[in-house]
């Protein structure tokens, strides 16, 4: 499951579903965003899901039950085996990747830096150290190569880490992330070649948060959940 921008509390420049609680938005706001993106799906309360404190690395976070939140662990993934515990990763332009396998899932927030340092990979190894079988990916809303400029630097070194696939251009022709291609490239060095594509890109929807878009603003979820 993946929230979008409305349908909240808070005011701008979060507008109005921002649930992440690092950004600077009202705490009341944050929690009452939360409560009905959870009511929404159909899940649990927010209290009782696995959230993170993300940090663009490439750390693991194996979860059988519900993290405090005022300390959540410092990971960019969650792997659970437990039914029905919701796993969620914030993102505006970074992508969520949602990876799933018989008795286990995963949710990954990958951006440039994530997926430099192997953050797909490393949530894939985990699902296999869990016993999952075969991985299946869901690629969420993320910003896409036409509106993501990127410098010349730094797109070389995550090209020199996942391929040349990884450069693309704008809209205006000038250097671009794809991340899509990049979160594909990760996942197939692992063996997942099943990715399934919502095809959004956050800078160019009205009804998704965008940092390259808006600068600071809020950010949306994606929600996975072992059935």
């Amino acid at each position: 499951m993946c929230s979008g921008r409305w349908g909240g509390v808070s005011g701008p420049p979060f507008a109005t579903c921002n649930v992440a609680d690092n950004v600077g938005d009202d705490p009341a706001a944050v929690a009452a965003n939360r409560a009905r993106v959870a009511a929404a799906a159909g899940l649990p309360a927010p209290a009782a899901w696995v959230w993170l404190r993300q940090v663009h690395g490439a750390a693991v976070h194996l979860a059988d039950a519900p993290t405090p939140a005022a300390t959540p662990p410092e990971a960019d993934a969650a792997v659970t085996t437990r039914v029905g515990l919701p796993l969620a990763v914030t993102t505006a332009d970074c992508a969520p990747v949602v990876l799933a396998a018989p008795g286990a899932v995963a949710v990954a927030h990958a951006g440039h830096r994530g997926l430099v340092a192997g953050v797909l990979e490393a949530t894939v190894e985990r699902l296999r150290d869990a016993g999952a079988g075969r991985v299946e990916a869901f690629l969420g809303p993320c910003i896409r190569p036409a509106r993501y400029e990127f410098g010349r630097d730094d797109l070389a070194r995550v090209a020199a880490r996942l391929g040349e696939d990884v450069v693309g251009t704008t809209r205006d022709g000038r250097p671009a992330l794809d991340v899509p291609a990049a979160v594909r490239a990760a996942l197939a060095r692992v063996g997942v070649d099943a990715v399934h594509d919502c095809g959004v890109c956050t800078a160019g929807s009205a009804d998704h948060f965008s940092h390259r878009r808006d600068g600071p603003t809020g950010r949306q979820v994606t929600v996975a959940v072992l059935t």
